[in-house]
């Protein structure tokens, strides 16, 4: 599902593994982001194209059409890749895409002999390199502030292989390579599309392991929360 996750290096670090030839026309530097517990509804930092170049800015994680405004439900973190770009909710986002750059991402699998209690796990990448989710939003432009309008989602995916014995669902992680097409403002919407609907990377490039029930509270965000909770065991590999 996707909804917590790291973005804790620097931002020239996860432009380095973009390796984009597009030139950041937004002002940024190395200094570590240092978020280890991202959750909805706070601003995040995001990439996106514009204007020949790319640009980094700090967008809301949630985001919903105007007319679905009325209810008390906060507005959805995550859209599925199977009909975010047919179906009515997010069509008004579709052609805006970005890219969340993270470290990684928790998920929550309940206890057999108690329903109650769920155990967090911490899902990255084999390397523990840079990685990329496909995000569609409502986006600021030009340089503008943000607009109290503008958010964004994270596009979901079915689970596979052993990732299934966490969660059925996980964000749609890009290599560079199609990370770098994905946010090309010449990339059409078809090709947009097919490029999600290959689900990015397999579970075989992801590890896991269990962390602290700590991350569980949002008021918590420091480095403690992705050490593994038995230091001696090795990360779950399908």
């Amino acid at each position: 599902m996707c909804g917590r996750f790291a973005q804790y290096q620097g931002m020239a670090d996860y432009l380095r593994e973009l390796n984009s030839e597009q030139e950041v026309i937004s002002g940024y530097d190395n200094l570590p982001i240092e978020r280890y517990n991202v959750a909805p509804q706070t601003n995040v930092q995001l990439l996106h194209a514009e204007g020949g170049g790319l640009t980094i800015a700090a967008v809301r994680w949630g985001w919903a059409p105007h007319w679905a405004k009325k209810g008390k439900m906060p507005p959805p973190i995550n859209a599925r890749v199977e009909t975010v770009a047919s179906g009515k909710f997010f069509k008004q986002i579709w052609p805006h895409r970005a890219l969340v750059a993270a470290d990684g991402w928790y998920e929550w699998l309940k206890d057999e002999t108690d329903p109650k209690r769920k155990q967090p796990y911490f899902i990255r990448l084999r390397g523990g390199g840079p990685m990329f989710f496909a995000a569609i939003g409502q986006l600021p432009h030009g340089g503008s502030e943000v607009h109290e309008d503008d958010g964004f989602v994270i596009i979901t995916t079915d689970a596979q292989g052993g990732m299934l014995d966490i969660h059925d669902r996980r964000p749609v992680v890009l290599p560079a390579d199609l990370a770098r097409e994905w946010i090309d403002p010449n990339t059409t919407p078809r090709r947009a599309e097919q490029i999600v609907q290959e689900r990015g990377l397999q579970s075989e490039e992801f590890e896991w392991y269990q962390v602290s029930k700590a991350v569980g509270n949002v008021k918590n965000t420091g480095a403690a929360l992705i050490v593994p909770l038995d230091s001696r065991k090795s990360p779950d590999r399908p």
